[in-house]
């Protein structure tokens, strides 16, 4: 006799296996959807941290001269640092101080400049440089006063500069003055010839090692190196008094490359008075908003340097150079 199997058997087999599908296709879905919403999220932080860096790395990348974001129209004083050695290689170099000297006075909300001062000096060229460019702001720009404000030091490079603004300002400790040049070095003669070493120098050209540090000087060399720097010197003088006039209380050690604080400084009239930015912006100038119109630099070229620049350096490095310091 033929087994007859019961119907309703035979659907819940049936169902069995439809209905372990719907559970996995469940859980599949399930896992998918987590995995969007992670991809999404992560893509959302991605995205985050890169808008981040890129308004980090834009900031920094382009020369930034802060605009004067005061309201209803009141004017400002801009602020332009002289920090740190002046040279072409620096920070301080002529070309940064003289471009954020001519976007303040572009500025139309100006109405006085502060530079300050904060150095111990450095290039008499570069010096030269922003002395001559304030000097020609002042022709074209009579009414727009430049003042110098000291806080620690301004000597050589740094007050050739201050010499140049209608006045300087200092705190009575600071050093201000060395009015002097300098160029130094050393000499390994007496060592190399204790240690055995024989120098062995070639040239073309009867001074083209001229003080070569492993050689023994010569008085003409010397003489002619003097000269040189009396005349740098010179030229220094000249341009402090062209800048201070008759406020100097001129005495022999003036010129003589001694500094002097702030206290001694405003009695020989290498300095004006006393006051830090603030004061002279709010009492002096008439506009107590300070903004700073320093040049930043550039980040890639100070990431990537150039090699021109630092072959120049090596070569340099062989040869003495004057400096205001």
């Amino acid at each position: 006799m033929e087994h007859q199997q019961d119907p309703s058997v035979k659907t819940e087999t049936a169902k069995a296996p439809d209905w372990e599908r719907k559970i996995i296709e469940k859980l599949a879905l399930a896992a998918v959807t987590e995995q969007t919403k992670a991809r999404r999220w992560g893509i959302f932080f991605k995205s985050l941290i890169f808008v981040y860096l890129f308004a980090v790395f834009g900031m920094t990348i382009y020369p930034k001269i802060k605009q004067h974001l005061g309201t209803d129209g009141k004017y400002h004083t801009a602020v332009i640092d002289v920090i740190g050695p002046i040279a072409e290689d620096k920070d301080a170099n002529a070309a940064n101080i003289i471009e954020s000297l001519r976007a303040a006075v572009k500025d139309e909300s100006t109405k006085g400049i502060i530079l300050h001062s904060n150095s111990p000096g450095g290039s008499p060229v570069q010096s030269a440089y922003v002395y001559e460019e304030i000097r020609n702001i002042k022709k074209d720009h009579p009414n727009l006063p430049i003042y110098a404000v000291v806080s620690d030091i301004c000597a050589s490079g740094c007050y050739y500069i201050a010499s140049a603004s209608d006045k300087i300002f200092v705190n009575q400790s600071s050093l201000i003055g060395s009015i002097g040049v300098i160029m130094d070095g050393f000499g390994f003669v007496d060592t190399m010839q204790k240690m055995g070493v024989e120098r062995r120098l070639l040239t073309a050209g009867a001074h083209k090692a001229m003080l070569d540090p492993f050689s023994p000087p010569k008085a003409d060399e010397t003489q002619f190196m003097q000269t040189l720097l009396d005349q740098v010197h010179q030229q220094f003088i000249s341009a402090v008094k062209a800048g201070r006039g008759n406020r100097l209380k001129e005495s022999p050690d003036m010129f003589s490359g001694l500094v002097w604080t702030g206290e001694a400084s405003v009695k020989i009239g290498i300095a004006d008075d006393f006051g830090n930015d603030d004061f002279v912006a709010k009492s002096i100038i008439g506009a107590e908003t300070l903004v700073d119109f320093t040049h930043q630099g550039n980040l890639l070229d100070k990431m990537a340097g150039k090699l021109g620049a630092s072959f120049g350096k090596v070569i340099g490095s062989l040869v003495l150079n004057p400096s205001l310091r």
